[in-house]
């Protein structure tokens, strides 16, 4: 009996960034309905968005916000782009080395790219197969001065929040639902 109540713990010690990744990668792609809250320093109170992100692995993340106003951010390979309020932006990441790293860690954690992860961020994984909490902490100074932390929570392939912790000060956590496949 004994020996059977110290098997899940056995099997939860060997959960390791390897198999994360792995994890992450068979999972990649998809669509999850997500709440952002923006704690940044000069304001009172948090901001909350809420909209829907769809990965298109290897490289294609896009980031649709329904509320407090409609934005759409597309990722493909090295080009941002930007709608917002009738404008349109587009930014090459090869020109925002930092801006890029940022956007790779989400984009790489989403992927199960552990080689794109630690070109910038040293990683650190505790907890579960089904609740583990990854913490990217930047490794180029460079990006630690945009961003302290990166925090990743999840279970098995599916991760379910980011929190990121900038410099600055500011803060943002986003949460993830799965959204119906049949939708």
């Amino acid at each position: 009996m004994l020996v059977l109540a110290t098997l899940p713990a056995a099997a939860d010690t060997s959960w390791t960034v390897d198999e994360l990744m792995r994890s992450l990668a068979a999972a990649a792609g998809g669509r999850v309905a997500f709440v952002e809250r923006k704690s940044i320093a000069i304001l009172d109170e948090a901001v909350v968005s809420r909209g829907e992100m769809r990965f298109t692995p290897p490289a294609r993340l896009e980031r649709l916000t329904r509320e407090p106003s409609e934005e759409s951010m597309v990722l493909d390979g090295d080009r941002l782009s930007i709608r917002r309020d009738g404008r349109h932006f587009d930014l090459e990441l090869r020109n925002h080395p930092q801006a890029a790293a940022l956007i790779d860690s989400i984009r790489g954690t989403l992927a199960g790219d552990r080689e794109a992860l630690e070109a910038s961020f040293a990683l650190s994984l505790a907890g579960s197969r089904q609740a583990w909490r990854l913490d990217l902490l930047p490794s180029d100074p460079r990006v630690a001065e945009i961003v302290l932390r990166i925090h990743v929570e999840g279970s098995a392939g599916r991760v379910a929040l980011i929190d990121i912790l900038q410099a600055d000060g500011d803060r943002s956590q986003l949460r993830f639902t799965p959204i119906d496949r049949s939708e």
